[in-house]
């Protein structure tokens, strides 16, 4: 079985919002570190976050957005398996018309 120090867990809002406040009320990082039960690294990290950006938010995209579906996906694997000598843009139509909602 892991230690606690292994099992990564994510700070909430309100959590994070409650460390920033102490800080910016002038506390250590230290006594905001052991009041919390969380280590001085995550608190000084989340510090060092809200001084750079000014949020405290976590941001949870990362990399480029959906263009289709899973539904669409499987519906452009199954119009692939049932002809396999279409064309992407064949196979476009079809799930655009399909879908419908393009």
């Amino acid at each position: 079985m892991a230690n606690n120090q292994s099992v990564r867990r994510h700070l909430d809002a309100f959590t994070r919002g409650r460390i920033i406040g102490n800080l910016e009320k002038g506390r250590s990082v230290t006594s905001v570190a052991a009041e919390s039960g969380i280590t001085h690294n995550i608190v000084s990290r989340s510090w060092r976050q809200f001084q750079t950006t000014g949020t405290a938010t976590r941001g949870f995209s990362i990399g480029r957005p959906r263009g289709t579906t899973p539904a669409d996906d499987r519906y452009i694997v199954l119009q692939a398996r049932r002809n396999r000598r279409q064309t992407a843009g064949e196979i476009e139509r079809h799930t655009t018309q399909a879908t419908d909602d393009r």
